[in-house]
């Protein structure tokens, strides 16, 4: 280990030269590599945490550099687990950077968790939250959830240890997921820049923490930060709730596949289908009219069809969209089924 590289923040007593050691040997899964994965996995890679694993099913796109620090023009179109991992080994060439390109799902996220020590939250989607969630109080390790839409976001520390332990979950906070459809995105609602900055930050700090072994000192709130209008709200979260299925009852239902999603390749209609995670409906034309600025569509007999401006399929030609009242869509253009998922949670949420 190279101490020159550290030495300022070798400085800080609660790190030192033992400190640093402890960092140099972590392990951490960056679940998604958009903007608060990169943020994310920019700070571990440039502090010293010794092997990060960075999973994201998507592309980069022009319309990431906005926020995505990791990204060049020169990286769109590529796989966003291999720009980062480029970009980070340039960063820092004594640690082990380990991308993939997959779906984080119930028959991938033991593997892609197995060894690790915490789970930091860069996704974009709720299922897969809840997903973590569940591997973490399952396999007692620490997941530290995240989000940022518009200029509000979010950030709280699941420490693994569940009921028994007195620690919360995700679940104890947010006992079921929002209806698919009804909450925005990055893609509908937009986001800042320096909202992700100061997110991804704090999740990056509470993950240093626990490699430290300073689990007293993680923050044990739920911090709500709405950058515009210059206000931080922290919840206390400090004591599990009794009933709560995941920590108390360890009834897993997404790691067990009932409550996730599944997709479905199309044979012979280059599309592949993409359930919604749970039985709902949606007012079309109110998903229409949400849509509606990323493409052009049109609703006959309650269904939109239609073609999405910004995003490209594997032969270059844009990708196509559609949406049943169920929220069942087909994704059409796509070279992968990971793509699909990706391009369903953007536009359409889960």
């Amino acid at each position: 280990m190279n101490h020159e590289r550290y030495q300022r923040q070798m400085l800080i007593p609660e790190i030192g030269a033992d400190g640093q050691a402890r960092l140099s040997k972590g392990r951490v899964l960056v679940a998604g590599c958009g903007a608060l994965g990169c943020t994310i996995a920019d700070l571990l890679a440039r502090a010293g945490v010794g092997h990060l694993r960075i999973v994201d099913r998507d592309l980069v796109e022009l319309t990431n550099l906005q926020r995505q620090v990791l990204f060049t023009e020169s990286d769109v179109g590529a796989p966003k687990a291999f720009a980062a991992a480029r970009r980070l080994e340039a960063v820092n060439s004594d640690i082990e950077i380990e991308p993939h390109t997959k779906d984080i799902n119930p028959s991938t996220v033991r593997k892609l968790a197995a060894d690790c020590d915490l789970i930091v939250d860069g996704l974009d989607n709720f299922e897969t939250r809840y997903l973590l969630n569940d591997m973490a109080i399952s396999c007692g390790i620490p997941y530290i959830y995240g989000g940022a839409v518009g200029s509000e976001g979010l950030s709280f520390t699941v420490l693994g240890d569940g009921a028994a332990d007195g620690s919360p979950c995700l679940r104890c906070l947010f006992p079921e997921p929002p209806e698919p459809g009804t909450t925005a995105t990055c893609d509908t609602a937009g986001v800042l820049g320096p909202l992700i900055s100061m997110v991804g930050a704090h999740e990056a700090l509470q993950a240093m923490k626990l490699i430290l072994g300073k689990r007293d000192e993680v923050d044990r709130t739920l911090m709500r930060i709405d950058v515009w209008n210059n206000s931080i709200h922290r919840m206390d979260a400090s004591r599990p709730v009794p009933d709560c299925p995941c920590c108390a009852k360890r009834d897993f239902q997404w790691l067990s596949g009932n409550r996730s999603s599944s997709m479905t390749v199309l044979c012979g209609q280059d599309a592949v289908q993409v359930l919604p995670a749970m039985e709902t409906s949606v007012d079309i034309e109110d998903l229409s009219r949400r849509l509606a600025p990323y493409g052009q569509f049109d609703v006959h007999d309650g269904i939109i069809r239609g073609r999405l401006h910004e995003e490209r399929g594997g032969s270059g030609n844009p990708v196509e969209l559609t949406v049943f009242e169920d929220l069942r869509a087909l994704v059409g253009g796509v070279d992968s089924a990971e793509r699909a998922r990706a391009i369903y949670d953007r536009y359409i949420g889960s």
